[in-house]
């Protein structure tokens, strides 16, 4: 013979895997009398009978035994083949490694990257969630190509690094509607004793929430307190307590959480940064990003080496 038929190996491969004839048809989707044909003729052109009956099985002879074994690396080699390029085309889209501070309001970031799946600046997205310091050491290692953080890199970490300010929001407060119904007070004075779901120690703002309630005398029936934004958010829907989220995502908030806006801290903020190891930003997809928090808070990104 002068060249192998491919074809015919792979059915004889099937049959001789699959242990008869009507299995590997129903697994190849062909006929039986075709899959018998096929092998009758790389019978005769090996030279070899490469099945027998064992019961209601067909076996491999001898030589269909020696010829599967290379049949197996042929096609395992085929696998690898398809794999490379796989692997090639996956590589062509740039991947970007972004963590996320588990105190940044996960609403509000997803809006930010959901850039990275657009057409202009398409990439393979890898989000890495966790604290801040731990995010830190994962960009120092260069296993991280950005950090979104609500505050700026801690001082003498040691760490070679740059924040850039995506923006700011007030705060605003929210409550489900049985809730506020049942408040007569106007704001603020309607938290004064209210159920109130305050934000874990990790979360930025929090110290100034707290000076906030006491410039305005105000203290409310704090009934849990939570590090998980989005649990905190899932509690306050069940109208637990009031809670506190972005103003610039209000609009949001209540429509998922199905909660009203009771009111505004402007003297509150809740600010938003991207922490790269390159002063100046140059991935496109981290531009894009900044572009995209520059037209959600309406700022500039500002660079301030740590």
């Amino acid at each position: 013979m002068d060249s192998l038929n491919f074809k015919h190996l792979r059915y004889f491969w099937t049959v001789a895997k699959a242990g008869s004839i009507a299995r590997a048809s129903e697994q190849l989707h062909v006929t039986p009398h075709a899959i018998s044909s096929q092998i009758g003729l790389l019978e005769e052109a090996l030279g070899v009978a490469l099945f027998t009956r064992s019961g209601r099985r067909l076996v491999p002879t001898e030589s269909g035994t020696r010829i599967l074994g290379l049949a197996e690396e042929i096609f395992m080699l085929g696998s690898e083949i398809v794999d490379l390029v796989r692997e090639s085309a996956e590589r062509q889209v740039p991947r970007l490694r972004v963590g996320i501070c588990d105190s940044v309001p996960k609403s509000l970031s997803s809006r930010l990257l959901a850039v990275a799946f657009g057409e202009v600046t398409p990439a393979r997205l890898v989000c890495r969630e966790g604290r801040l310091d731990g995010l830190l050491a994962e960009l120092a290692l260069h296993r991280l190509d950005a950090v979104i953080a609500d505050r700026p890199m801690p001082t003498g970490l040691g760490v070679r690094a740059y924040t850039h300010l995506l923006g700011e929001s007030a705060l605003a407060v929210f409550g489900a509607r049985t809730l506020v119904e049942g408040r007569s007070d106007d704001f603020p004075r309607c938290l004064d004793q209210a159920p109130f779901l305050m934000p874990g120690d990790d979360v930025a703002f929090r110290s100034e929430l707290l000076r906030w309630f006491a410039r305005h005398r105000i203290r409310p029936r704090v009934v849990a307190e939570v590090d998980d934004l989005a649990l905190l958010k899932a509690f306050g829907q069940e109208g637990a307590g009031f809670f506190v989220a972005p103003a610039v995502i209000a609009e949001f908030i209540c429509r998922q959480y199905d909660v009203v806006r009771v009111g505004e801290l402007p003297e509150v903020r809740e600010q938003l940064f991207l922490i790269t190891s390159a002063r100046r930003i140059v991935n496109p997809v981290l531009q894009a990003i900044s572009r995209q928090a520059a037209q959600e808070f309406g700022t500039t990104t500002r660079p301030r080496r740590r």
